[in-house]
């Protein structure tokens, strides 16, 4: 509904700002005066307005679409269904099959037909299924049946419904001869580049069509912290790239005026079906051609009225890439690209000697992207990044020429897969360059900087971004007249930003840690650099906050409660302070309604509170339900049903099989005896699963331990997070010599502080402060 009001606000505002404007120029014909500003301000506004009618309108039309049929209602019931969809992405990995097990698979399809709970309907709805290694067989543009179980997307995701496959995918319906004939470049192109190094053959693929599905780890981690990563996908710089090689090839074939455009036309259509027309690709289509327009003019006004076009026809073809980082990013880059990197080259080039003009260029692109992107990418990651520019520098010579070769192989590819290889060893060379640049900048030290996490440092940076790029060129004259100011100023950021001896904490490629929050339990997953998943916060704020502090989070991903008790909900206000976060999960037993005999006062009132204070919305999880947030994919295995027996809360706990980073951990709230065996069911269906490597040892090794569950899971490393000296005996002396008989090592809060699961090398390993 909120949509057509939109429009229809921004129709009516553009219609009487016309009329306006036309009266006033009535006026002004008769007054025979020349046109002033406030006709421009007229122009601007009503454009504006229905700009604002347009997006509105079709955010309507598109939601229409979207919610027509029955996966809402079906998602909203979690029900379980037959499908029939059109696969619209290629299939990905997001956690790699652990010992050899089933990895998780991603793909999303448009829904054509869906019967569950005694009706069918044909809508044309996207879903995001998670399935097995079985759908990697499947390919963009076919037509699939399964069946599976629904459940609600995240709030503003571009799709309707999150959809848990049950067996393998059954093709139905081929993806059709063009649709084909793209496919073999794809597939003839990784067998060209299967003889690479892992990098190369990683990256290749990569930098010409934004396949990623070979990229190792450790590259793309790297990659990331040095912002490179619009290497590594399909990005507006890609697509650059790929048009100034073909307008190069244009002129080196003699190509003139108007018909090197054409080409380069050509080229990006025939680029976009091979990256495969998704929004993300067509964004990164349209920015990157609207990039190459801004540099090749001389006017740096000339690109903006077309950037705005593009920004406007974008939102209309996909209206959720408004809440889109991506969408965000490439547009303030080309903005950057638009406004400040042709001046910027010029002035670097004039300082420079004649051969190292062209330098100018390759300085200024990366320079302008940093300075418009680092606010968004505070939001992201809450760090600032030094070693970005230098990074991109030494990688820009490499781009190119690697591009150019990795083109050649698809090309030649599905003529010749061996003479294919040529192109390809020599595509290898330079992006083994690449890949030791990222690998070697990644491991500078203060490479990156922390930085105020959310909106007021996003805020702060830019301010301070705004003081440089309009007051910079003043401020360095005054500085060189008066060099003791400039050395004044660089002991002042020595000492603002010098490190402080913290014991190398974080431990590097820590997955999980128990933070020391006293008689409680606090635990973080590390989702991506500066994001987190929580799991329980203590029972104080100021704890929990120093915790996630001294682990460098800025941006809570989602908070999972797994019952109301104050020792695992009461450091709920020191998630909040200061961080942007996520949903947060609750138990779906109400702790204000539960008969709990412990005689425990439930805190689901404060943590209903403090949502609604910040505007968050709190979800209930239920057996069976995933979270798959960035690098940690959890299943939800308990609770199975209410227990009245013992602790009604304790028992009601969230449990959470959780893989991330090669490991698979159980975090098990405050579960008892009861509970314990039932989530042990749920364990032992798993049939495929890998051994478990980490038990956070449930309810702080009480003593009311199932010991068949630790038995069964024998894990490598038990974690309890227990208070020193606490009242309640935890843990408990038969629950250790539990752990022990289960060759446990026993890692606890209480003696040493926080704990942190690292994998390293394909090694666990346990980390302290």
């Amino acid at each position: 509904m909120w949509c057509w009001v939109l429009a229809a606000a921004g129709l009516l505002a553009a219609g009487a700002l016309v009329t306006e404007r036309v009266r006033s120029g009535e006026r002004m014909t008769q007054a025979r005066l020349p046109a002033t500003s406030r006709r421009r301000v007229l122009d601007t506004v009503a454009l504006a307005a229905a700009a604002v009618s347009l997006v509105g309108a079709a955010t309507g039309g598109h939601l229409m679409s979207r919610q027509a049929g029955t996966v809402d209602r079906l998602a909203a019931q979690r029900a379980t269904v037959r499908v029939e969809a059109v696969v619209t992405t290629d299939p990905r990995v997001v956690r790699a099959g652990l010992a050899g097990r089933q990895s998780l698979v991603i793909v999303k399809v448009s829904v054509r037909d869906i019967t569950g709970r005694g009706t069918r309907s044909t809508p044309r709805t996207p879903v995001l299924v998670l399935g097995d290694e079985r759908w990697l067989q499947t390919r963009w543009h076919q037509r699939v049946a399964f069946s599976g179980r629904l459940q609600p997307a995240e709030a503003g995701d571009d799709v309707e419904a999150v959809l848990m496959t049950r067996g393998a995918p059954r093709v139905i319906g081929d993806a059709g001869p063009l649709f084909d004939a793209v496919e073999v470049f794809r597939r003839d192109t990784r067998a060209a580049t299967d003889g690479l190094p892992a990098d190369a053959r990683g990256l290749v693929p990569a930098l010409v069509m934004g396949d990623t599905s070979r990229l190792p780890q450790d590259l793309n981690d790297d990659m990331r912290a040095t912002g490179m990563t619009h290497l590594n996908a399909v990005s507006g710089s890609n697509v650059t790239l790929v048009l100034l090689s073909a307008m190069w090839l244009a002129g080196w074939l003699r190509i003139r005026g108007r018909w090197r455009y054409a080409v380069a036309a050509a080229v990006l259509g025939l680029f976009v079906m091979l990256c495969r027309p998704e929004p993300s690709v067509i964004r990164a289509a349209v920015m990157g051609l609207i990039g190459l327009v801004g540099m090749s003019v001389s006017r740096r006004t000339a690109g903006s009225p077309v950037l705005a076009a593009a920004v406007l026809v974008l939102l209309v073809y996909d209206p959720w890439l408004a809440a889109s980082y991506g969408f965000a990013l490439s547009t303030l880059a080309t903005a950057g690209l638009l406004f400040f990197a042709r001046p910027w080259a010029d002035r670097i080039a004039r300082r420079l000697p004649r051969w190292g003009k062209p330098l100018g260029e390759a300085i200024a692109i990366p320079m302008a992207a940093q300075a418009m992107c680092a606010p968004v990418i505070v939001l992201l990651q809450g760090s600032v990044s030094l070693i970005g520019i230098p990074a991109n520098v030494l990688a820009a010579p490499l781009v190119a020429p690697a591009t150019m070769c990795g083109v050649l192989t698809v090309l030649v590819a599905p003529v010749s897969t061996s003479w294919a290889r040529a192109p390809a060893w020599l595509a290898a060379l330079p992006t083994e360059g690449i890949a030791w640049v990222a690998h070697s900048c990644a491991r500078v030290p203060l490479g990156t900087l922390p930085w105020l996490p959310g909106a007021a440092g996003a805020l702060l940076l830019a301010g301070l971004t705004l003081i440089a790029l309009f007051c910079g060129v003043w401020v360095v004259r005054h500085l060189w007249v008066r060099p003791y100011l400039a050395g004044a100023g660089a002991v002042l950021a020595a000492a603002a930003w010098a490190p402080t001896p913290a014991g190398g904490w974080p431990a590097a490629g820590w997955v999980y840690v128990a933070c020391d929050v006293g008689q409680g339990d606090g635990g973080v997953l590390a989702t991506s650099p500066g994001h987190a998943l929580v799991v329980d916060t203590g029972p104080d704020p100021g704890l929990m906050d120093a915790c996630l502090d001294r682990l460098g989070i800025g941006v809570v991903d989602a908070v999972v409660l797994t019952h109301y008790h104050a020792d695992h909900v009461g450091g709920l206000a020191g998630v909040l302070d200061g961080r942007r976060v996520g949903p947060i999960y609750v138990t779906p037993v109400s702790g204000t309604t539960s008969s709990d005999s412990d005689g425990e006062a439930s805190e689901e009132p404060l943590v209903r509170a403090l949502a609604a204070q910040h505007r968050l919305e709190l979800r209930p999880l239920v057996t069976g339900d995933v979270l798959d947030i960035g690098a940690v994919h959890a299943l939800v295995v308990g609770p199975t049903r209410l227990i009245r027996a013992g602790s009604v809360q304790n028992n009601a706990s969230v449990v959470l099989d959780v893989r991330s980073h090669g490991m698979r951990l159980l975090l098990t709230g405050d579960i008892e005896s009861q509970a314990a065996a039932a989530v042990l069911g749920q364990l032992r269906a798993l049939t495929d699963a890998p051994p478990v490597d980490v038990l956070k040892v449930p309810h702080h090794g009480s003593a009311n331990q199932d010991p068949q569950l630790e038995k069964f899971v024998r894990a490598p490393i038990a974690v309890i997070s227990v208070g020193a000296h606490n009242d309640y005996g935890h843990p408990s002396p038969r629950t250790l010599d539990l752990l022990r008989e289960s060759n446990s090592t026993v890692e606890r809060t209480d003696r040493g502080g926080d704990v942190a699961i690292v994998a390293r090398d394909g090694t666990l390993l346990v980390a302290r402060p």
